[in-house]
């Protein structure tokens, strides 16, 4: 779905489905060129990062990567973190000793990436990192080193590329801000 689409929803377009991919493959690179010989497990935080991990491992040029899903929920259906984590599912594959990437659609308050790491980190990966396509560094709780960082955004709520409001906007191609309108509905 492009923004032409749903103009009469959208605020503001904050960025393209052009400048999107190409930071995801500016960020691909750099990833191939961390993980040069080694193989990556990217484990996808569902639902938001979908679009945003489709992306990222076809623009890897490597057959040493495998993906895997968790899905975790602090949302519901507003539009601020509830800060009370659960996991919705969890991984299939056993990461004791390999690399793993997180791929994570947005950072905003930390609360649930922290909760998160830490709970991935109790099973022992070789090494952990987190990429994620947007970050709110004014909207941060706890601090959450993120390796790959696609754009640090304002302190919005924004919907488009995997991201929604109350399960919806998620095939917007570019990233955005919804009219005032749609909350009121």
């Amino acid at each position: 779905m492009d923004s032409a689409d749903i103009s009469a929803d959208l605020q503001h377009v904050l960025l393209t489905e052009e400048e999107l991919l190409n930071r995801i493959q500016i960020l691909a690179d750099q990833i191939q060129a961390d993980y040069e010989d080694e193989e990556i497990l990217l484990v996808g935080v569902l639902k938001g990062a979908v679009m945003v991990m489709a992306d990222l491992v076809r623009s890897l040029r490597t057959h040493k990567v495998e993906m895997d899903w968790m899905a975790v929920s602090s949302y519901g259906s507003g539009t601020t973190s509830s800060g009370v984590v659960r996991i919705l599912k969890d991984l299939d594959t056993h990461i004791e000793g390999r690399h793993v990437i997180v791929v994570e659609d947005i950072l905003d308050s930390g609360l649930t990436l922290t909760w998160l790491l830490k709970n991935l980190g109790s099973r022992h990966p070789k090494s952990i990192e987190v990429f994620t396509l947007l970050r709110k560094p004014e909207a941060m709780k706890v601090p959450v080193e993120a390796k790959y960082v696609g754009f640090d955004i304002p302190n919005e709520f924004v919907v488009g590329y995997g991201l929604d409001y109350a399960q919806k906007y998620r095939n917007l191609r570019c990233v955005g801000t919804l009219a005032p309108h749609v909350y009121e509905n």
